[in-house]
């Protein structure tokens, strides 16, 4: 029986040579490295049919004996590794290519692509060391569990705002406006106490955010519900109250859905796009919302004496509450600023890192 040449096609990495030998069927195969030169030889169904095929190479540069091949039904695909790790100009030895070798396009990168290609293996490679190094949390699920049912029970609650707000004020127009504290601050109240988790979760590590701008955004909006509007009859009635309730259950009824799927590792690039844009006017309108209601509430605590902090008896006088909510109308956009800063690194770091993964 004859001996003839196979096809063969090449493509090489840094490290390794890649052979791709067409004989389907492949028997009785020999492949070995000596002195450089790879031998083949090998009975199967060829470019000439049924027949013994078989070449040799001698590699540009010095590669390792061992070698390794997987016969399919197809082909056999050989890997030769390199004893250098660099790229070759050609693959043999001669200047003049054999008739029989060709580029393995299937394979084929030039070399600025083989370098990338590496260095994602590298970067793959060193995630999962150092993943394996990190101790696994034995509670995580536990603790995105908790996180899910708060933020859970948050939507719902801010929904439920939301949506009668809406209802009462489709049906009752401005009319609204005056008994929106009546309507709604049970379940706001209970919403904002429960809020307080927002400061205790990062406090104790249950979520990587900042406990400062956490602490800010709750216990500004605390003051507002519980000494502004909780302990002044005269403030409940007033229509700022529907515009801060309002302002405050637009922004959570998307934001809490947002943190839901991501104690679920899922995202909908609709809603982390609102999540991220919505506030943007909605948290300025809120601030100034509040402090009007602020600014209102200052002649009500001067008339009643209410909160105000008693002097020494000799001076017969008392502080006035009204000049605590005047520093803290300072303080307000001072957290203003602080969170505006704060959120817009959050939005500008969550879309260059999709950018980066869509690139």
């Amino acid at each position: 029986m004859q001996a003839l040449t196979p096809h063969v096609y090449w493509a090489q990495r840094h490290g390794e040579i890649y052979l791709r030998v067409e004989i389907s069927d492949a028997q009785n195969l020999i492949i070995c490295v000596e002195e450089n030169v790879l031998h083949f030889k090998g009975q199967g169904h060829g470019a000439k049919g049924e027949n013994e095929y078989e070449f040799s190479l001698e590699f540009l540069k010095p590669v390792k004996p061992e070698v390794k091949h997987k016969s399919t039904q197809r082909q056999v695909n050989i890997t030769v590794r390199k004893q250098e790790h660099v790229w070759w100009d050609r693959l043999t030895k001669q200047e003049k290519k054999p008739l029989f070798l060709a580029p393995d396009f299937d394979r084929w990168l030039d070399e600025s692509d083989a370098e990338m290609e590496l260095r994602e293996k590298e970067e793959k490679i060193n995630k999962v060391s150092i993943e394996s190094r990190v101790r696994k949390d034995p509670y995580l699920g536990l603790k995105k569990g908790f996180l899910f049912m708060y933020n859970l029970v948050q939507f719902l609650g801010y929904s439920w705002i939301f949506v009668n707000m809406t209802v009462r004020l489709f049906i009752l127009g401005q009319d609204s406006f005056y008994d929106t504290f009546h309507t709604i601050a049970d379940v706001m109240y209970f919403c904002q106490m429960l809020a307080i988790m927002e400061v205790i979760n990062p406090a104790v590590g249950l979520v990587k955010t900042g406990v400062v701008p956490a602490f800010i955004q709750v216990m500004g909006r605390n003051f507002i519900l519980f000494v502004v509007f909780g302990t002044l009859e005269e403030m409940q009635n007033k229509p700022v109250v529907f515009f801060v309730f309002y302002l405050w259950s637009t922004i959570e009824i998307f934001r809490y859905p947002f943190y839901m799927l991501a104690c679920v590792d899922t995202e909908w690039k609709v809603l982390t796009w609102v999540r991220y844009t919505i506030w943007i006017p909605l948290y300025p309108l809120g601030v100034l919302a509040e402090a009007v209601a602020v600014i209102q509430s200052i002649p009500i605590f001067d008339e009643t004496k209410l909160l105000s902090i008693p002097l020494p008896k000799f001076t017969g006088l008392s502080l006035s509450f009204s000049y605590i909510l005047q520093v803290y109308l300072v303080l307000m956009f001072l957290g203003l600023f602080i969170n505006f800063r704060h959120l817009f690194k959050q939005r500008r770091r969550r879309f260059r890192t999709k950018k980066r993964k869509a690139n």
